[in-house]
C-alpha cells in the first residue's frame, strides 16, 4: 500500500474529520473510499467517450438503423412477440 500526502483546504480538512467520526472510521479510510468512487466514475465516463466516438465513426461510415426499425423494435419490448435488436445494413 503507497502513501500520499495532500495538502487540504481547511474547510475540506474539517468536513473529512466530521464525516470520519460519524462513520467511526479513519480519514485515510474515507479518502481512499472516495477515491476509489472518483476513480470507478472517471473510467466508467472514459469508456462511455471511447463508445460515443465510436459510434460517431460507425455513423460516419453509414452504418445506422432507420429509425422506423427502432420504433418497431422498442414497441415490441415487453410483447409476446419481442423482436431483437435491429441491426445497421451495412
Amino acid at each position: 500500500m503507497g502513501v500520499t500526502t495532500v495538502r487540504l483546504q481547511t474547510d475540506v480538512e474539517q468536513h473529512l474529520e466530521a464525516i470520519a467520526s460519524r462513520l467511526h472510521r479513519s480519514k485515510g479510510w474515507v479518502i481512499n473510499q472516495a477515491l476509489s468512487e472518483y476513480i470507478e466514475k472517471q473510467q466508467l465516463e472514459q469508456e462511455r467517450w471511447r463508445q460515443t466516438l465510436e459510434a460517431m465513426e460507425s455513423a460516419a461510415q453509414g452504418k445506422v438503423v432507420d429509425s422506423s426499425e427502432v420504433h418497431r423494435w422498442l414497441n415490441s419490448w415487453g410483447t409476446e412477440n419481442e423482436q431483437d435488436a435491429p441491426r445497421s445494413g451495412r
